[in-house]
Parts: structure tokens; sequence; C-alpha cells
């Protein structure tokens, strides 16, 4: 569609002030101080424009503008010193669609559109309304995609627990209780989610917000006053829950709550680190890896000493896999491969909490996975795994796009480790692999990332990237896929590995 163009100043000349500029080759086509616009994937007030034609037409400039809804937190870069344009401002925030105006944003004279190019300010100002009001119900389209994705994970994982429910005593060859799964999955939603609307605001209050990199993505500023540390809540709703069906007399939940908790002590000191310093990372990496296998050498250690712990198979250190494999006993290996599970969980876990719900959503069908697959050798686990998977689910309910709070690294530690430590106590590290199939690829991705650039920098001299960037759920939003379609692809790519695992894990058994 046609777009009235203004100056902004001389000042700047290539900035007018919706962020767009005209040039020879494409006006001379059209007109001069007209525009064509095409479709879609440079930002501009929340729009988006194909950035392949800007660049081949040369046509479009880079956009800047800001949304007072986020506290004046700039949408796509920070403004120069001597650069000026409009802001787009409404009196009633969100719901107020009849208000909207163009406003300087410089002290400087910018030149009048009728002026320069013989167009009314009305045009120019009815022309930006219609960019405010397609990018809020896109916002609102997104909004609804997020509260069906819930639907339909929440619907998915009621009827896999009561399929399994319904079918246990096929399984463990046990009288086992009505709704075994079922029951502390429900639980740990309702407690979760409850235990949020009492911390998501006491978090806003104390203003303990997210702290993003000042040269991250740039649809990542919309998320900087969103709260943090939500782990704080739903991690210990799982938790208590598990607890309090099982009770304490099982040895192998309480060594996976003790884990659980130690890695969510480690997260939460990085997340604390994290504030006091105001910067995007908490502990450094070193740091955190090497308290991540301080943890998981110590549980190694438990294994094997712990004269409480039996396993079905006479030894502890016996892998089951499917058949013809069948048995393996790793011996001393073992223990070595349960320090790399914690370690590589706990990562992946935190690489995947980027977009809202991702990292909960797909935590929460690895967890029932998992619960499937170790129900044979343990059922106390696979009820701690039901009811980790039941705190994810509540905590999604504020976690879901447009998210309330995240997790952080107080929370996707603990989810790491409470994986971890369901494998190491049972032998299921198979089935692990793949339930936690979608953190496995976030943690190969910036595996790859780092070792692809420095590769090419000792070469060459030029480090280059493999993608544009890691982890792989940010690279696929730079190419221009909306937060919920990565989050529904991961989804179904989890849940169907999740059947896989479950499947592999009975087979095993």
């Amino acid at each position: 569609m046609p777009l009235p163009v203004a100056q902004s100043s001389s000042l700047n000349l290539n900035f007018y002030g919706l962020g767009f500029g005209y040039s020879e080759k494409i006006c001379s086509a059209v007109g001069r101080g007209r525009l064509v616009i095409f479709a879609a994937r440079c930002w501009c007030s929340g729009f988006k424009f194909s950035s392949s034609r800007r660049r081949r037409l040369d046509c479009l400039h880079p956009v800047r503008a800001m949304d007072d809804d986020f506290g004046g937190v700039s949408m796509l870069d920070d403004w120069g010193e001597n650069e000026a344009g409009y802001v787009l401002s409404s009196s009633e925030g969100e719901d107020s669609d009849g208000e909207i105006v163009l406003n300087p944003i410089s002290d400087v004279d910018l030149p009048g559109i009728k002026d320069k190019h013989g167009l009314s300010d009305d045009a120019f100002r009815v022309t930006s309304h219609r960019f405010a009001m397609m990018a809020r119900d896109g916002k609102k389209h997104m909004v609804k995609a997020g509260v069906f994705l819930n639907i339909g994970l929440i619907a998915f994982l009621g009827a896999l627990i009561l399929l399994v429910d319904l079918y246990a005593w096929r399984i463990v060859r046990l009288p086992l209780a009505p709704f075994f799964l079922a029951r502390p999955f429900l639980i740990s939603i309702v407690v979760a989610s409850c235990a949020g609307y009492i911390c998501v605001p006491f978090l806003q209050s104390l203003k303990i917000y997210e702290i993003l990199k000042r040269k991250g993505p740039i649809w990542r500023s919309l998320k900087k006053r969103t709260p943090t540390m939500g782990g704080i809540f739903f991690v210990p709703a799982g938790v208590m829950v598990a607890k309090f069906v099982v009770g304490f007399s099982s040895t192998k939940v309480y060594a996976a709550v003790i884990a659980t908790l130690a890695f969510s002590g480690v997260g939460l000191v990085s997340d604390i680190v994290r504030l006091i310093n105001n910067r995007s990372y908490g502990l450094a990496l070193p740091i955190k890896i090497l308290l991540e296998i301080s943890i998981g050498a110590w549980f190694s250690l438990w294994l094997r000493t712990a004269t409480t712990i039996s396993s079905p198979y006479g030894i502890k250190t016996v892998v089951p896999l499917p058949a013809p494999v069948g048995l393996v006993c790793l011996g001393n290996f073992y223990f070595l491969l349960t320090s790399f599970c914690f370690v590589s969980m706990g990562s992946g876990v935190n690489f995947t909490d980027g977009l809202d719900g991702l990292a909960a959503g797909t935590a929460a069908v690895a967890f029932i996975g998992m619960a499937i697959a170790v129900l044979p050798i343990c059922s106390d686990l696979a009820v701690f795994g039901s009811s980790m998977a039941g705190a994810c689910v509540g905590f999604l309910l504020h976690n879901r796009y447009k998210a309330s709070v995240f997790m952080g690294d107080t929370g996707s530690l603990a989810l790491g480790g409470a994986l971890a430590s369901m494998a190491a106590c049972t032998g299921m590290f198979f089935p692990l692999s793949i339930a936690s199939g979608i953190f496995v690829i976030e943690a190969i991705s910036v595996l790859l990332q780092v070792s692809y650039f420095y590769a090419t920098r000792r070469i060459g001299g030029d480090g280059r990237r493999l993608f544009r960037i890691a982890p792989f759920h940010y690279h696929l939003r730079l190419i221009g896929l909306k937060e919920p379609v990565i989050v529904a692809c991961a989804y179904v790519i989890s849940c169907a590995l999740s059947l896989v695992a479950g499947y592999t894990g009975l087979i095993s058994a």
C-alpha cells in the first residue's frame, strides 16, 4: 500500500518519521514522495516487512520505534544523539484505540509534511494509526494462540496419564492406587498455579525483572520488565506434592528431591548475582558447570555407597536397553555418565528457557515420558515425575505467551537436575535422551555455534557463525517465525518424543 513519507530533520537525512526512507531507485517507479510497502519481516512498531526485499531495493531504512507500555524501551535499536522523528503514543494504554497521535521526539524543528511533500498531516496520522492497530491485533492473536497451546498441551498430557493409569496394572504387574499418576499431576497444577498468583505480584513489587543483553535480539527488549526467578514457587510445589503422595520412605525420591533442590540453589545464586551486578548473566559459565559437576559427582558417590537403594536387576550400574541389546553393565563408567547427565540436562533446559512457555511445556512433556519409562522399575519415581510435570504446567499458566513471569536459572537448572536424577536412579539414560530431545538440540546448537566460530577464527582469522544466533530457537525467531509457532512446533516434537521414550522404557524394563 502507498505510504506518505516525512523527512525528520537535516541532522539525519536518512531517517524519516516512521523509520522509512525513499530512494531514487524505487521512487522513480511509484512517484516521488510515496513508497510501496511489501510484506513482512522488518520490524516497525510491531509490524514487519521483508528484509530481503529491503536489502535488494535499498529503499527501507532501519526502523526506530518505542512503546510506552514497555517503559520506553526501544523496540529496535538505540536512538542516536543526532536523530529525530515521531513516536506513537496513547493516553490510555493498549485499550485506547482512538487517541493515538504522532509526537515529535526531539527539540529540533521538524519540517511539516505538507511543506515537504504536499501531503496533509492527517494522512500521516491515519497511516500511523493503522500500523498501531495492526500491531495490536497481532498481539491479541498471539495471546490467544498461547492459551490454545496451553489447552492442547494439558489435554494431551491428561489423556496420556489417564491411559497409563488405566493399564498400569499390566505394566508393573502390581496393584496401584486409582489415578496413581493423575492425582499428583492435578494436585501439582493447582498448587503451582495458585502459588504463582501470590508470588508473581510479589516479584513485581520487588522489581526482580529479567535483565537482557544490550545488544541482544531486538524483540527481546519487549520482555525487559517481566519478573524472573519463577522457579522459587513452582519447583517447591512439585517437590512437596511428590513427598506428600509418596511419603518419606522412598530413598530414590528423597535423593531426587535433594538433587533438584541443589540445582535450584545453584540457579538461585546465579539469579541473585545477576540482579546484584545488573547484568544479563549470573554466575560465570565455568563456575556454574563446576557446581553442576560437583552435584553430579556427589550423586554418583551416593549411588555407589548407599545400602538402602537397590536395583531390580541386582546390580546398580546396569542400563536397560531395548532388545536385542538388553541389559548393559557399565561399571564405573555409569557414575561418569551420571555426572555428564546432570551437567547436560541442566544446561539444556537453561538454554531452552528463552521463549514464553518453551522450557516449561517441553519439560512437562519430558517428565511424563520419563514417568512412564521408570514406572516398571520404581513407581515412586514415576509419581515424582508426574508431580514435577504438573508443577511445570501450573507454572505454564503464568509463563505462556505473553509471559507474566520467567523461571530463571532457579527453575531451569532445577528441572534439568530432576530429569537427570530420575535417569540416574533407574539407569533410564536412553529414554531420557529421547524425551529431552528439545533440550539436546538446544545444547548441541550452542556447542556447534561456539566450536564453528573458534574453528573458523583460527583458520581464517575471522570467526563465522553457523546460526544467526544460538540457541536454535533464537535462530528460528530471527528468520521470521513467531514465538507461538516455534513453541507449538516444539510441543508437537516433544509429545512425539515422549511417547517414543515411554515405550522405549517399557520394553527395555
